[in-house]
């Protein structure tokens, strides 16, 4: 059984953009949920944002894969949730129609192969691995726009994605702005903390720590 949702509003290009300018590790610093675990990217330095296109695969069958590949628009990012053993359902021609298509990037619980011809045509990908054995086209079932769980996060059709070379945020549109001028805050601060640093203020007496470590220290 097959199913083919709409696809979702796509997040407006202006909050993309601000997206690609903060970075996910900011992030981590205020909060541990949204999350994708478990991934490595297929090159670095990686960066990409968009909107997420989701797909659900059975254990063996990429067919639903390769019909969302077509369907994908400038500003979109493929999240795939591939259930099963460490087979690759993505692959330089999935790959090379994702890219003509507009995909900013790919998010992938799954292995990949074909990993030098897709990272020459410089698709960013996160992906649990890469593995010479692939899915079929076997016409059983599969799943397009519907929420995916992948690296312990659940992504729905039309959250945003962020990535860079720290690992992937899921976002809610409406926090996007928030978010990003609170990261933006904290990363615009550090210049000047480096310089502080660079003339002799303490990182521990900034931060805290310094507090912290005597208050749990022990006396010998």
């Amino acid at each position: 059984m097959f199913t083919d949702n709409p696809m979702p509003a796509q997040i407006s290009a202006e909050r993309r953009a601000a997206l690609l300018e903060v970075q996910t590790s900011t992030l981590g610093h205020l909060r541990d949920y949204g999350f994708v675990l478990g991934l490595t990217p297929n090159f670095r330095p990686i960066s990409f944002a968009g909107t997420a296109v989701t797909v659900r695969l059975p254990h063996l069958d990429s067919t639903a894969l390769h019909v969302a590949a077509d369907y994908l628009r400038p500003g979109d990012v493929l999240v795939v949730e591939q259930s099963g053993d460490d087979r690759s359902s993505f692959g330089g021609m999935v790959a090379f129609t994702s890219r003509t298509r507009g995909a900013e990037g790919v998010v992938l619980a799954g292995a990949m192969n074909d990993f030098d011809e897709v990272r020459e045509l410089g698709l960013p990908v996160y992906s649990c691995g890469v593995s010479a054995r692939t899915t079929r086209i076997l016409g059983v079932e599969g799943s397009i726009n519907v929420p995916v769980t992948v690296g312990g996060t659940v992504i729905v059709p039309g959250d945003a994605i962020l990535a860079d070379s720290d690992g992937i945020a899921v976002l809610k549109e409406d926090e996007i702005d928030e978010v990003v001028a609170i990261l933006k805050e904290k990363e615009e601060a550090e210049p000047a903390l480096k310089d502080q640093i660079r003339n002799g203020t303490s990182l521990a007496e900034w931060s805290g720590a310094a507090a912290r470590f005597k208050e749990g220290s022990s006396v010998a």
